[in-house]
């Protein structure tokens, strides 16, 4: 997959090979604008079923537009988006969520005042007939074999209040609702932010528990020690472009640090005024 540059003259990342996986999602030349500012130029990524991906960069290096623009919020304005192969047009983000991609935001948008199950069916509830009622116990009964599913035993019932539980079991509803309703693609918007070490690692357990299932994964974070625990796979964005795309097992920190900050391609410069 070619990948952008941050500037002239910049060396090609090096990139990752041999992984067996579907290609899901790929990404062909994305730019996106907002008035003045140039958000995204030409990005290429590609997203494989049953792999984790994780997408780093520092602030502003157009992360969030990415993911939204995958998320069908983002319109591109140029640039083309394939699905399990297939030309994709997204007008809003209902098409994203007819494909089976499904994004997991920071703020996790749950009910606090709601219990687990509600949560998991907020706008999808299950109707009985003839007689119109909520299907309480069918619900129930399958929220708990999603959790199940995913290994989430932290939950020691689907009927405790959001309110109640941790923000490591927040995540865990927030993703059982995303794999409940067949996503196919879950991305994860900075899934350990604020979270304690005992609740991280049950978040990381998640999301290789996702990717066993045979869910593609795009972890945005800024925790390399926890994309270097769980992830396949490295994109970094940098400027608005993608500059690097690194299997796992043939980077370091280091060298990903230095993709994120343009030590790298050179593109430091020293603010120290030239000797005459």
């Amino acid at each position: 997959m070619a990948q952008g540059a941050p500037e002239e003259g910049a060396p090609a990342a090096r990139r990752s090979e041999g992984l067996a996986h579907d290609s899901l999602l790929e990404l062909r030349g994305i730019n996106k604008r907002f008035g003045a500012v140039q958000a995204l130029t030409n990005v290429n990524l590609k997203v494989n079923s049953g792999e984790v991906m994780a997408l780093v960069g520092d602030n502003g290096a157009g992360k969030s537009v990415l993911v939204k623009a995958i998320a069908g919020i983002n319109i591109p304005d140029s640039g083309e988006i394939l699905f399990e192969g297939k030309p994709v047009h997204f007008h809003g983000p209902k098409d994203a969520a007819a494909l089976g991609i499904s994004t997991v935001y920071q703020d996790l948008a749950l009910c606090d005042n709601l219990d687990v199950v509600a949560n998991l069916y907020l706008g999808r509830e299950e109707i009985n007939s003839p007689v119109p009622a909520i299907s309480e116990e069918h619900m129930e009964q399958k929220a708990r074999q999603v959790l199940k599913d995913l290994n989430v035993t932290t939950l020691k019932s689907p009927r405790l209040v959001v309110a109640s539980l941790s923000g490591g079991q927040r995540q865990s509803v927030a993703v059982a609702r995303s794999v409940m309703w067949s996503a196919k693609l879950v991305m994860l918007d900075e899934p350990t932010a604020a979270l304690g070490v005992a609740q991280t690692k049950q978040v990381l357990e998640l999301i290789v528990r996702l990717k066993e299932e045979g869910h593609a994964v795009v972890v945005i974070s800024h925790n390399l020690a926890d994309v270097f625990e769980v992830a396949d796979r490295i994109v970094v964005l940098r400027l608005g472009t993608t500059v690097a795309d690194y299997a796992i097992g043939d980077t370091s920190r280091e060298e990903v640090v230095a993709a994120i900050t343009g030590a790298k391609f050179g593109t430091l410069r020293s603010e120290a005024p030239a000797e005459a």
